[in-house]
C-alpha cells in the first residue's frame, strides 16, 4: 500500500495505491467522506472498500481531497473535489492502461462525488456508493444512470434516512441492461458503528462477486 503523490487541479494530491494482481486486472477509485466533517482517505468505510477491491485483485487508489492531509488546495464545495476525483482517475488509468474494467467506490460525500464522476466518465463500468447524502445533495442528475451499481445504506441513518435512499433508488432511471440495486444495513447509522461496517463489507463483497462472475460490459470509448 505505497504512498503516491500525483498532480491535481489544485496542486499535489496525496494517495495510497495497491497494484493489481495481474496485467489487465480491473481498477477502482475510492472517494472519502466530507472534508469538513473530518473525512479523509483513512476513514473506516473508505479503507474497507479499498481493502475489498484489493482482495479481488483490483488496482486500487484512494486519496485525500484538496486541503486534507498532504493534498494541496482548499475545500471547494464539491466542484473542486470532482476535479480531484477526475485527476485521480486519470492517474489510476495511466498506471493501468489495459485495465479490463473501471469502478468507483465512495462513502457519504465521496459517494456523491463518485456518482457525479460516473456521469462524466463513460469508461466506468460499476460503482459501490455507501450512504450518499441524498437529503443534502440533489441526486436527480442520475437520469439515466449509465452504469450498474449498488447503493448501501443504514436503516437508522439520520444524515440520509432510509426513506430518502429508497426514494432515490426508486427514481433512478437506467439505460438498457443497467440496474441499480439497494442494500439496506439493518440497524446501522451513517457511520456504521457497533460493527455494522462488517455488514457494509458483506453487501459490497456479494455484489462484486455477482458482477465479476457475469459478462463484462462492452467497452466504451474514453472521452
Amino acid at each position: 500500500m505505497p504512498e503516491v503523490i500525483f498532480p491535481g487541479a489544485a496542486g499535489r494530491v496525496e494517495g495510497r495505491y495497491t497494484e493489481p494482481s495481474k496485467e489487465g486486472a480491473p481498477i477502482a477509485l475510492i472517494l472519502h467522506s466530507h472534508p469538513r466533517a473530518s473525512g479523509s482517505m483513512h476513514d473506516r468505510v473508505s479503507v474497507q472498500l479499498y481493502k475489498l477491491f484489493a482482495d479481488f485483485g483490483f488496482g486500487v487508489l484512494r486519496f485525500n481531497f484538496r486541503g486534507i492531509g498532504r493534498s494541496q488546495g482548499v475545500f471547494d464545495n464539491g466542484m473542486g473535489e470532482l476535479s480531484d476525483a477526475a485527476s485521480a482517475l486519470d492517474y489510476l488509468q495511466s498506471m493501468n492502461p489495459n485495465a479490463e474494467q473501471c469502478w468507483v467506490g465512495g462513502y457519504s460525500f465521496g459517494a456523491w462525488i463518485g456518482l457525479q464522476l460516473l456521469m462524466r466518465r463513460p469508461e466506468i463500468d460499476g460503482f459501490i456508493a455507501v450512504s450518499p447524502p441524498a437529503n443534502h445533495y440533489d441526486l436527480s442528475f442520475l437520469a439515466p444512470c449509465p452504469a450498474s451499481g449498488v447503493i448501501i445504506y443504514g436503516t437508522r441513518d439520520t444524515v440520509t434516512t432510509a426513506p430518502d435512499m429508497e426514494r432515490v433508488i426508486g427514481r433512478i432511471r437506467t439505460q438498457k441492461n443497467i440496474k441499480v440495486d439497494g442494500a439496506p444495513v439493518e440497524g446501522a447509522d451513517h457511520f456504521y458503528r457497533d460493527d455494522y461496517l462488517n455488514e457494509v463489507e458483506k453487501h459490497a463483497r456479494i455484489y462484486l462477486e455477482r458482477r465479476l462472475a457475469g459478462p463484462p460490459r462492452p467497452p466504451t470509448s474514453k472521452r
